[in-house]
């Protein structure tokens, strides 16, 4: 009952100063908003960054020998996994889209007076690499299944080398049994990844092409693409019983891809500013409003306390007043931000590439229950705090100094 009331009675209060509430809920929605479109920005961001890294590089889940990525650079030789028939059941797993082999080799391409070093890896071109989403080629075409003479370069690779689609190269790498092997092979195209070092150094060829290379059976993984990334955590405890320790590590997309974690606690540590700045700013306003409130209704809170209205009955509606603003305004923040969504949508705005990365993406907003959650929490938490002072101090008012306030 006394909930009931106070309830009313605060809704009254601000029907009764509305041009001082609508103020109020309009700073908190804004606030807000704001808010909510960083968090979606970034969100969105992140999302497609995500799925660029997952297609270009990592697989959501690689199987490799035990210790393979701290030292199979040194010692590749030595991580090199059985046969593709022992990895044939992966593709009845479910949420399983493809799996591929990978081999990872590394040398010298020479392309007339002009010899770089590359990393590389063969892959089998029917079943990795297959989405638009992975490699962007930018000259030429990509490799078709019988391609075993052909490579794919990366963007940076190719311009130090000085050489297009269609130029012919000699690929030179040190063998673990006999030393030397080389291959001369046609350029069949050029890629942009999402990583542009990546892309400085990438040299990609058929699977079976780098065995004959390298003279060896095979390979240093097994690549496991999904229907969705938020699968992984699923399936990869599923690998994990099915190729456990000694022989085999399961391991996921974000635990590979160093560069990504780390890009993402940057912006989070950049949202947090944005957070503690509308944190302040809501805090400042809506303790001036309240103040204001208290101040020009001192005489009622006097006669109120005494007709005998207990003091924390006072704070309570202070602070019910501080929440309903919070509410209020956090609600319409909301709506104004999914507004903002779609008219981003709706203009399909081109962003440029971050910081060391190669492609640019369309801006988009993704809105969470979290990001809901945050706003909702940020708002009411934020104008209930900024309303605690000026209800604690109109619950502490002397009765007569407040009778006699406005006399």
């Amino acid at each position: 009952m006394i909930l009931s009331a106070l309830t009313k009675l605060a809704l009254r209060n601000l029907l009764r100063h509305r041009r001082r509430a609508l103020i109020a809920i309009f700073s908190v929605a804004l606030g807000t908003a704001a808010l909510a479109v960083a968090s979606g920005f970034i969100a969105g961001m992140f999302a497609d960054f995500r799925e660029a890294t997952i297609e270009s590089q990592y697989a959501h889940i690689q199987i490799t020998r035990p210790g393979y990525h701290e030292n199979g650079l040194a010692d590749p030789a030595r991580y090199l996994l059985p046969n593709d028939a022992a990895a044939k059941m992966l593709s009845t797993l479910p949420h399983v889209r493809a799996w591929g082999p990978r081999l990872g080799l590394t040398g010298l391409i020479s392309h007339g007076e002009s010899t770089l070093s590359f990393v590389g890896e063969g892959f089998d071109p029917a079943h990795d690499l297959t989405g638009d989403r992975s490699l962007k080629i930018v000259q030429g075409h990509r490799l078709g299944a019988a391609d075993h003479d052909r490579i794919l370069l990366g963007k940076g690779l190719a311009t130090l080398l000085g050489v297009q689609a269609g130029d012919a190269v000699v690929v030179l790498v040190d063998t673990p049994a006999s030393g030397l092997s080389a291959i001369d092979a046609k350029v069949a195209g050029v890629f942009e990844s999402v990583s542009k070092a990546y892309d400085d150094s990438a040299l990609l060829v058929h699977i079976q092409a780098a065995r004959k290379l390298l003279k060896v059976e095979g390979a240093h993984g097994w690549l496991v693409y999904l229907d969705k990334t938020e699968n992984t955590p699923s399936v990869a405890e599923d690998l994990r019983t099915r190729f456990g320790a000694p022989g085999f590590e399961v391991r996921t997309w974000d635990q590979l891809a160093e560069f990504y974690r780390r890009a993402v606690d940057l912006f989070q540590q950049q949202l947090d500013v944005v957070r503690f700045i509308v944190v302040a700013i809501i805090l400042l306003g809506i303790s001036n409003t309240m103040m204001m409130s208290v101040m020009e209704r001192t005489g009622e809170i006097g006669t109120a306390m005494a007709l005998g209205v207990r003091r924390r009955i006072l704070l309570g509606q202070f602070l019910l007043e501080g929440a309903f603003i919070g509410l209020l305004g956090s609600l319409a923040g909301l709506a104004l931000a999914v507004m903002i969504g779609w008219g981003i949508d709706a203009l399909h705005i081109d962003m440029p590439p971050p910081p060391g990365l190669t492609r640019g993406y369309l801006a988009h907003l993704v809105f969470t229950p979290a990001t809901a959650v945050e706003a909702l929490l940020v708002g009411l938490g934020t104008t209930t705090l900024a309303s605690l002072y000026p209800a604690w101090r109109a619950s502490r008012m002397v009765i007569v100094d407040a009778i006699r306030h406005n006399k």
